[in-house]
């Protein structure tokens, strides 16, 4: 018998921060016992895993009742009696039980996976970030922090969804989230002053949405007076998350930008002129999701990191084929959008072992559960964006802050390459 069988997978309905249903799944061994969270984001990859939703009348078809019985009726059967600690075994028998005739839902498989990892650090009494990274697991992520938000985080203006600050000068995560803070702080007095009260209102990850500002060079602009008005002039460093293929139409090749219809070399071009204005050490899906060659080519013309999130969607065929073709340099690792943890990191070791940087992220649609923070910690990633305001953004910080005590002296802060990532 295994030391740690599990007696028990429950999933129950749950709901996430935009007051939509999410799973919650609890592992049972009588060595202690693991809970999971799913997240669900709203700017979703065409190839990533489907999450399972009732399509009835409850929440507008969102509801998560069919994914939970499955975990429920059809994949705690098969893995009651097997050892916790077994997670490649465990998240194989999942990949097997799904159907594409009766899919379990990626919602599912992933709230399994992830409260068998958790019911694993129990019955082995280690800390998540440890049972995940092994003892030496001691690498704090630099946070990209998304203080003005667009696309299909906000009801503004703004075609990119993210424009980022990036504290590239400090030196431990307390020092980055209280540096962040203050520029923030600053940013929403900017705002205020001059786009009105309503531009305080947040997107779905904290990020101001400044009312008529449609263009991101005005968001740098702003992000920018902040950061000087607090003395952090070369403390900063600027990224974004582009989120290409929301504006982009497949029928025409080219992408609705600033008024006008842009083909991919207009875009190259102005991604070049961006790098050449402003600090930008960070582009986040610059292209539409199938584009390879493009990224390619923008790979190459940029000196920034160039993020692959609905490009790779965690999923290690399609980050080889960006690989290959040398397109991006970094992957935005998401375990829900690959469904087990085991693919998950499977992919982060392949960009690891390719040069490629790994980002992990969180999804909009969030609860307070802070395993994100932990699974940065112990891929030694050294990377991580998780919002900026909101109760389940900052207990993503609150847990990183925990880490970084518990090490002391033992952390390290930042992705292994920080020049990499020099404005």
């Amino acid at each position: 018998m295994p030391a740690a069988p599990i007696e028990s997978v429950d999933a129950r309905e749950i709901l996430d921060n935009r007051l939509e249903p999410t799973l919650r799944v609890t592992v049972e061994t009588p060595a202690g016992s693991g809970r999971a969270d799913v997240p669900c984001g709203r700017s979703r990859g065409e190839h990533e895993a489907l999450d399972l939703r009732d399509g009835d009348d409850r929440y507008r078809g969102r509801g998560v009742r069919q994914a939970a019985a499955n975990v429920t009726d059809r994949i705690a059967p098969e893995l009651v009696g097997r050892d916790v600690t077994a997670q490649r075994t465990v998240d194989a028998c999942l990949t097997d039980l799904d159907d594409a005739d009766a899919p379990l839902g990626g919602n599912a498989v992933t709230g399994v996976s992830l409260a068998v990892c958790r019911a694993g650090a129990a019955a082995t009494d280690l800390p998540l970030y440890r049972y995940v990274g092994g003892t030496d697991a001691h690498v704090l992520p630099l946070p990209f922090f998304d203080l003005i938000e667009g696309g299909e985080l906000a009801g503004g203006d703004l075609p990119f969804q993210e424009h980022q600050v990036v504290p590239v000068g400090a030196d431990s995560v307390a020092e980055a989230v209280r540096m962040t803070a203050e520029v923030y702080y600053e940013l929403g007095d900017i705002v205020r002053a001059e786009y009105g009260e309503a531009s305080l209102n947040v997107g779905a990850e904290g990020g101001y949405t400044p009312v008529g500002v449609d263009d991101p060079r005005t968001a740098f602009d702003l992000e920018l007076r902040a950061i000087e008005e607090c003395g952090y002039d070369d403390e900063f460093a600027l990224a974004a998350d582009v989120a290409a293929s929301h504006f982009y139409d497949s029928e025409t090749g080219t992408y609705a930008l600033l008024g006008e219809r842009l083909t991919r070399a207009d875009l190259l071009d102005f991604y070049e002129d961006l790098a050449a204005t402003y600090p930008l050490v960070s582009l986040e899906d610059p292209l539409d999701q199938d584009d390879f060659d493009g990224v390619a080519e923008l790979t190459d013309r940029l000196d920034v990191q160039v993020v692959g999130d609905d490009l790779f969607v965690t999923t290690p065929d399609r980050l080889r084929r960006g690989i290959d073709r040398g397109a991006a340099n970094a992957l935005l690792w998401k375990v829900n959008q690959v469904g087990t943890l085991t693919d998950a990191v499977e992919a982060a070791r392949l960009a690891t072992r390719n040069g490629y940087a790994v980002q992990v992220s969180e999804r909009s649609g969030q609860t307070p559960d802070t395993w994100l923070a932990d699974l940065a910690v112990g891929l030694d990633a050294g990377q991580i964006k998780t919002g900026v305001t909101r109760g389940e953004r900052t207990e993503q910080y609150n847990r990183l802050l925990e880490i970084e005590a518990e090490l002391g002296d033992a952390a390290t802060f930042g992705p292994p390459a920080a020049d990499a990532l020099d404005p």
